[in-house]
């Protein structure tokens, strides 16, 4: 690689770090191309971007990142480094930690989550637990949803307290 494709290349990857609000740095060293085409195969499955990056390349591209500080993550950028771009916070979490079932690898080294980042292999079941903003969103209508259905329920129910009340009510008028 001559140096107008490295600028150019580092210019694509500070481009694509600024617009990923979730990358994940994992060492997939070690790896046969059997496991590390299956690891692909499970990314792709799971709408996660994988691909091995070289350090200096990276680290020239989060040095350049102006609106967020990412300076933190330089300092894992030793051996071999693959980056694995998603949309939801847990899902390249979530593959790492089903595909080491099988495997000592890939071992996590950082992750960048919504403003979060995290370093170390020690975060990931932490990172498997982060909730999407769906999940969240969810859990939020599920929450507001309750409280109306018990009064639909206890007006609804033969023997409710509400309807025994009402009735109550009725009869005294």
């Amino acid at each position: 690689m001559n140096r107008e494709e490295k600028a150019q290349y580092i210019d694509e990857l500070t481009a694509e770090l600024n617009e990923a609000g979730v990358f994940y740095l994992a060492d997939t060293s070690q790896l046969s191309v059997t496991k590390i085409n299956d690891l692909r195969a499970r990314c792709f499955k799971n709408n996660v971007s994988l691909r091995v990056i070289k350090n200096t390349l990276l680290a020239k591209a989060i040095e350049r990142i102006e609106d967020r500080d990412l300076s933190e993550l330089i300092q894992v950028l030793s051996g071999p480094t693959a980056i694995m771009y998603a949309e939801v916070g847990n899902a390249p979490a979530k593959i790492i930690k089903d595909f080491r079932k099988k495997s000592d690898r890939p071992i996590l080294k950082a992750a960048y989550v919504q403003e979060s980042i995290y370093i170390g292999d020690e975060n990931l079941d932490a990172l498997v637990e982060i909730k999407s903003k769906d999940e969240l969103v969810g859990e939020i209508i599920s929450l507001l949803q309750s409280p109306a259905k018990n009064v639909v329920s206890g007006l609804k129910g033969q023997g409710g307290k509400i309807v025994g009340i009402l009735k109550t009510l009725s009869e005294r008028a």
